[in-house]
C-alpha cells in the first residue's frame, strides 16, 4: 500500500503538470478570443498582437494574457481599438512603468494563477508570493454588493474569527476598502495612528497591522478591492507599491475567468467538529471540497479527524489535518465511496455503503477488516465515518450471502406448538411478506401446484409423524414464471422418540431443472434426428446397390479384363456419390467410367443415377466423349441441386489397334503401369462438371500395349485430410508398381497396400489390364 501511495503521488504529480499546461492553453485561448472580438482579426493575427503588447510592455505573453482577461470587466464605449489600448495605457500611479516592478516575480504569479479556481484560492496564491515580495502578513479580498456594501469573498493570514466579523461590511464611510473602489485608486495606510482617526480599520492595530494597501482589481469600474497587510509599520517603498498595483491587475483576470465566488469557510465548524470528535471512539473525518479550475470537485481537504482514524500507511488521528482524501486513501477513487462522497455533497441524502474489506496497518502489521461507511453532508463539506464490524457481524454477513447465491433459506419448526423461524431466503423463494411471518410445517405443501400437493404432502407427514428425513422436489407459483424448489428436512426427537422439532432448507433448482429439460428435449431431438438419418442411409445404399450393382467376377470386354472394386465410406454411415460404368458399345468398342458427385445421402444417390445413365446413354447414340460431358455439365446445372458438382473420367476402348480416347472433367489422371514402371496419364483440358456454363473439354490418346495395367479411380483412393494431393498420387504410383511374385499387384493386394484414414471418402475402381498374350 505504501508503493501504491508513492504512485500515486507521482502521478498526481504529472496530472498535476498536465493540468497546468491544459489551463495556461486555456488561459491563451481566452485571452486570444477576447482581443479577436475586440479588434474583429483572425486567430492568428490575435495571437500576434497579444505576442507584440507582451514585447512592448516587456512581459511574459502569460500575463498579457491576464491583463487582457482583467479588462474585459470594464464596460466600455469606446471603438474596439480603442478599448483593446485599455490595459495598456501608459505609466501613472494606476498602471505603473514596467522598470518599477519586478518582472520575474510577475511572471511567476501569472504561472501560479492558472491554477487557482476561487478567490480563496486566488487570496492564499497572492499570499505567497508577495510574503517575500512585499512583507505581506495576511490578503484580503473584498467584492462589492449591491446594497453598495462589501463582501469578504477570499482572504489568506488572518484568523477565522476576525473573517467571520468582517465578512460583510455595510456601506459606511470611513471604510478604506469601499474608497479605493470608489475612487478607483489604492489607499495606502501607513501611520496607524492618523490611519485609525480617519479609517474605521480592521482589527486591532496596535496588535497586528502596522500598514495596510487596499488597491482596486479591474479598470475603469473595478468591483473587488484587494488588502495587503503587513505588521511591519512604516510606508510602502516605490517599488513595492508599484509591484502591488501590477499584481492587482493580474488578479482581474482570474476574478473575470471564475468570478467571485466563496470558498465556504469551514474553520468554526471544523473546531466544534474536531471537539465532538475527540471525545468520540470512532473512526471519522470532516472533509472540505478541493475544486479545480472548472469548478469541479477534485479531492477533499481533511479538517477534522477522530483518533480512531488511520489511512492506508498508518497515518492516524490528527496526523491526517490538512491532508487530502485521495492521499491518504489513493485506491478510494475507484470505490463507491467516492461517487457516494460526490452525491451527499450535491444533496442532502446521506450515503451508506454495503460491507467492504479494507487492508490496513495497525502497529506496523497489515490486517484485513469489514467495514461499512457513512457520509452525510455537513454545510459545505462532508462527514465520512467508518464503522467496523467484528467477527460475529461478519459470520452474519457470510451467512446472508452464501444462502443468497445459492439460491436457498434454512427454515425450523416446533413441531409442538406449530411455531417456526424462517431465514430471509425463504420467504424470497415462496414470495411469502415476511411480517405474516412463518406457516407451520403441515402447511407447507399449500404453496405447491396442485399436481405436486400429494408428493409434498406425504413426505411431510412422513417427517411430522414418523420422524423420517425427506427430500422431495416441489413447484410453486411465482411472479417470473413456474420456480422449482427442493425440501430438505430431518426431524429431531424427544427422549420417547416422538418427533418435537423439524429443521431443513428450501433450495431453488429452477435453473438445474431447466437444464435438464432442455437437455433431454436435445436428447430426444438427436434421437429422432438420428433415426431419420439411419432411415436415409438405408434407403440411399439399397438405391445404391439397385443402380450400381457390383459383378461378382472380373469383367470381359474388348479383349480386355477390367476387375471393379468399390468401398463405401467408413462404418458404411455416408452413401456417397462414387460410381463406375464398364460396358460394351453397338460398333464393339467398350465405354469405361469413373464419376464422383459431390456429398453424400439422397441427393448424391440421385445425381450419381442421373449422370451415369445419361453419360452410357448419350456414348452409345454416338456422341462424343467431350460432347457428352459438355451436355452432363448442362444437365448438372440445371438438376434439382443446382450448386452440386461432379467430376468424371470417359474412356473408349478400340480393339482394333489398342486405342483409347479419354476426356476428364475435373477428375485425376489414369495410372498406367507398363513394364514395371508407372505414370499418370497427361490430363486433357477439362472443368468438373456444374462448375460454369459452356466449358471446354478435349480428348487424349493412348495406345495399350500387351501387358498394360491401366487404372481409373476416385479421389478417395490417394486424398488425405491435411495432405497434398500429390503425395497420394505418389503413394499409388509406388504401390502399384511394386514387385509382385507372378505379375502386376492384384486389385485387392493393392488396395490393402494403401492405408486407409479415418473419416476417408468413398472409393471406385477400375482397373483395365491387357492381356500379355493379346494379338498385335
Amino acid at each position: 500500500m505504501a508503493a501504491l501511495t508513492r504512485v500515486v503521488a507521482r502521478q498526481r504529480a504529472e496530472m498535476d503538470r498536465l493540468q497546468e499546461l491544459a489551463a495556461t492553453a486555456a488561459v491563451r485561448e481566452r485571452a486570444k478570443g477576447a482581443v479577436m472580438a475586440r479588434l474583429g482579426c483572425s486567430p492568428d493575427a490575435a495571437q500576434e498582437e497579444l505576442q507584440r503588447r507582451a514585447e512592448a510592455a516587456r512581459r511574459t505573453l502569460l500575463e498579457e494574457c491576464w491583463l487582457t482577461l482583467g479588462s474585459l470587466a470594464a464596460p466600455t464605449a469606446a471603438a474596439p481599438h480603442a478599448a483593446a489600448a485599455d490595459p495598456h495605457e501608459g505609466p501613472d500611479e494606476t498602471h505603473p512603468a514596467p522598470d518599477e516592478v519586478d518582472s520575474s516575480a510577475l511572471a511567476r504569479l501569472a504561472r501560479a494563477l492558472v491554477r487557482v479556481g476561487t478567490p480563496q484560492d486566488l487570496a492564499r496564491c497572492v499570499l505567497d508570493r508577495l510574503a517575500a515580495d512585499a512583507d505581506a502578513d495576511a490578503v484580503m479580498l473584498y467584492a462589492r454588493l449591491p446594497s453598495g456594501g462589501l463582501e469578504l469573498v477570499g482572504h489568506a493570514g488572518i484568523d477565522e474569527t476576525l473573517a467571520l466579523q468582517w465578512s460583510r461590511v455595510p456601506p459606511l464611510a470611513g471604510v478604506a476598502a469601499l474608497e479605493t473602489l470608489s475612487a478607483n485608486e489604492a489607499r495606502w495606510l501607513e501611520d496607524p495612528a492618523a490611519d485609525q482617526e480617519r479609517y474605521l480599520l480592521i482589527g486591532d492595530p496596535s496588535e497586528q497591522w502596522g500598514s495596510r494597501a487596499w488597491l482596486p482589481v479591474g479598470t475603469e469600474e473595478p468591483e473587488v478591492a484587494l488588502g495587503v497587510l503587513r505588521r511591519r509599520t512604516g510606508p510602502f517603498p516605490a517599488a513595492v507599491r508599484a509591484h502591488l498595483q501590477a499584481v492587482a491587475r493580474l488578479c482581474a483576470g482570474p476574478l473575470h475567468t471564475f468570478g467571485v465566488r466563496r470558498e465556504p469557510a469551514v474553520g468554526a465548524a471544523a473546531d466544534a467538529v474536531q471537539t465532538v470528535f475527540d471525545r468520540l471512539p470512532v473512526a471519522a473525518v470532516l472533509l472540505t471540497p478541493v475544486r479545480g479550475p472548472s469548478g469541479a470537485v477534485e479531492d477533499f481537504r481533511i479538517e477534522a479527524v477522530a483518533a480512531g482514524t488511520s489511512d492506508a500507511v498508518g497515518r492516524a488521528g490528527r496526523d491526517l489535518l490538512g491532508l487530502r482524501f485521495l492521499e491518504c486513501w489513493p485506491t478510494a477513487v475507484d470505490e463507491p465511496l467516492w461517487q457516494g462522497c460526490l452525491k451527499a455533497l450535491e444533496g442532502e441524502k446521506p450515503y451508506e455503503s454495503e460491507p467492504f474489506a479494507r487492508q490496513h496497518r495497525v502497529a506496523g502489521v497489515s490486517e484485513l477488516a469489514t467495514y461499512a461507511a457513512r457520509v452525510a453532508r455537513l454545510g459545505d463539506g462532508l462527514v465520512v465515518s467508518w464503522v467496523r464490524h467484528d467477527p460475529s457481524d461478519r459470520q452474519e454477513q457470510r451467512l446472508a450471502d452464501v444462502q443468497r447465491l445459492g439460491r436457498l433459506g434454512w427454515a425450523t419448526w416446533n413441531l409442538t406448538t406449530g411455531e417456526g423461524n424462517w431465514s430471509a431466503q425463504v420467504y424470497a423463494l415462496l414470495e411469502r411478506d415476511p411480517a405474516h411471518g412463518p406457516v407451520p410445517l403441515t402447511r407447507l405443501p399449500g404453496f405447491a401446484l396442485p399436481e405436486d400437493v400429494p408428493a409434498l404432502a406425504r413426505a411431510v407427514g412422513e417427517l411430522v409423524h414418523e420422524g423420517r428425513p425427506c427430500d422431495v422436489p416441489f413447484r410453486v407459483a411465482a411472479r417470473d414464471g413456474v420456480r422449482h424448489l427442493r425440501a430438505v428436512a430431518e426431524a429431531v426427537t424427544d427422549t420417547e422418540g416422538t418427533p418435537v422439532e423439524a429443521h431443513g432448507f428450501l433450495q431453488d433448482v429452477s435453473a438445474q431443472r431447466s437444464a435438464e429439460l432442455a437437455l433431454l428435449a436435445s436428447e430426444r431431438a438427436m434421437l429422432t434426428q438420428q433415426g431419420a438419418l439411419t432411415a436415409e442411409r438405408t434407403v440411399a445404399a439399397r438405391l445404391q446397390d439397385a443402380l450400381l450393382p457390383l459383378p461378382k467376377e472380373p469383367v470381359r470386354l474388348a479383349g480386355l479384363r477390367v476387375d471393379i472394386a468399390y468401398l463405401p465410406a467408413q462404418s458404411g454411415l455416408n452413401v456417397g456419390g462414387d460410381w463406375f460404368s464398364a460396358i460394351r458399345l453397338p460398333d464393339g468398342d467398350a465405354l469405361f467410367v469413373v464419376g464422383d458427385v459431390t456429398g453424400h445421402g439422397l441427393d448424391a444417390v440421385a445425381s450419381m443415377a442421373l449422370l451415369r445413365f445419361t453419360a452410357k446413354g448419350m456414348v452409345i447414340t454416338g456422341s462424343s466423349l467431350t460432347g457428352a460431358l459438355s451436355r452432363l455439365n448442362a444437365l448438372l446445372l440445371h438438376s434439382r441441386d443446382p450448386h452440386g458438382t461432379a467430376t468424371m473420367v470417359l474412356a473408349r476402348y478400340s480393339p482394333a489397334g489398342r486405342r483409347l480416347v479419354w476426356a476428364q472433367a475435373g477428375h485425376p489422371p489414369p495410372l498406367l503401369l507398363r513394364s514395371g514402371e508407372a505414370r499418370y496419364l497427361e490430363r486433357p483440358h477439362g472443368m468438373l462438371l456444374g462448375a460454369r456454363d459452356a466449358p471446354r473439354y478435349a480428348e487424349a490418346e493412348c495406345l495399350l500395349a500387351p501387358g498394360d495395367r491401366l487404372v481409373l479411380y476416385t479421389d478417395g483412393l490417394v486424398e488425405r485430410p491435411g495432405e497434398s494431393i500429390d503425395r497420394g498420387l505418389e503413394r499409388l504410383a509406388r504401390a502399384a508398381a511394386a514387385p509382385h511374385p507372378g505379375g502386376p499387384v492384384p486389385l485387392e493386394r493393392l488396395l490393402g497396400a494403401l492405408p486407409e484414414p479415418e473419416g476417408r471418402d468413398d472409393v471406385c475402381v477400375l482397373d483395365i489390364q491387357v492381356p500379355p498374350d493379346a494379338d498385335d
